[in-house]
């Protein structure tokens, strides 16, 4: 069901490019700004892993340093059937935990130490089987081509939105009145934003999906999450709000102004839907 859903917000976002594009009338323009913001998110989609563990001061480790984290993960990834993905410890006692990459080969998760504090085996487990979810859905991927579209959506409103109030399209335009267009310049990127947040929200519910099944029992997460929305509402991430649909819970919660433009679902309806996956599972 989330999958199908991704692939709705994917098709709305498409059908707002094509839209704002065929207000801005000219193909050419609409050709180079799309060329710009896939070079822009290419670069993101191969460097993004290397910025997000810089930004955090993720330290990679060994086995030998961390061997039940180690323990855990191969369990998990036998499981997953992927690739052993490179190990990074946050040095934040903030509990959250990460994983970037733009492919399962190229894939790398990141707990804080406070996460490996707070957490058993069990939840631990949890958690890192959800991060491997979304190495296993490839959603590194699906984020990088839901903000292309959103970016060159944003791109080229911004130019409808100057050419309407610089009297750039006329009112004899076969797109429309510039007031109409003005309008639709200023909703559109809106629009994309909250689409674009929706995507995410349905990839954390897979995730959670995939967490469960690769942990053997969905309580597992079920109560880590508790205990991360708990603590991480106590012990502030230092980091970039920019950066909280990494993350398995939101750690700057207390920084965004509404539920609609979150990049998590609320983390009570994540544990409800566990327990009951819990309870099919027992029934």
């Amino acid at each position: 069901m989330n999958t199908l859903k991704t692939a709705f917000f994917l098709t709305l976002l498409t059908g707002l490019f094509l839209l704002i594009g065929n207000m801005l009338g000219g193909r050419t323009g609409l050709e180079i700004a799309f060329f710009f913001a896939l070079i822009m998110n290419f670069a993101s989609y191969f460097f993004s892993d290397k910025i997000a563990l810089s930004m955090y001061r993720a330290q990679p480790v060994t086995k030998q340093e961390y061997p039940e984290l180690y323990e855990i993960v191969e369990f998990l990834t036998k499981r997953a059937n992927l690739p052993m993905p490179r190990l990074y410890i946050i040095p934040q006692e903030a509990p959250n935990a990460f994983a970037t990459g733009r492919n399962p080969k190229h894939a790398a998760v990141a707990v804080t130490e406070g996460a490996l504090r707070l957490l058993s085996k069990e939840e631990l487990m949890g958690v890192l089987g959800h991060e491997l979810g979304h190495v296993k859905h490839r959603d590194i991927l699906i984020s990088t081509i839901a903000s292309t579209i959103a970016g060159t959506i944003m791109f080229l409103s911004n130019m409808v939105k100057w050419a309407a109030i610089f009297g750039g399209l006329s009112q004899d335009d076969d797109d429309g009145h510039p007031l109409i267009l003005l309008a639709m310049a200023i909703i559109a990127p809106i629009a994309a934003m909250l689409i674009q947040l929706a995507i995410s929200r349905s990839r954390e519910y897979d995730a959670d999906k995939a967490g469960a099944e690769f942990s053997g029992n969905p309580l597992f997460l079920a109560n880590a999450l508790e205990k991360l929305e708990t603590y991480s509402q106590q012990i502030r991430m230092r980091g970039s709000p920019a950066t909280e649909n990494l993350f398995i819970v939101n750690p700057f919660k207390g920084k965004s102004m509404m539920a609609l433009f979150s990049t998590h679902p609320p983390t009570e309806k994540r544990i409800e839907r566990l327990k009951q996956m819990a309870y099919k599972n027992q029934a």
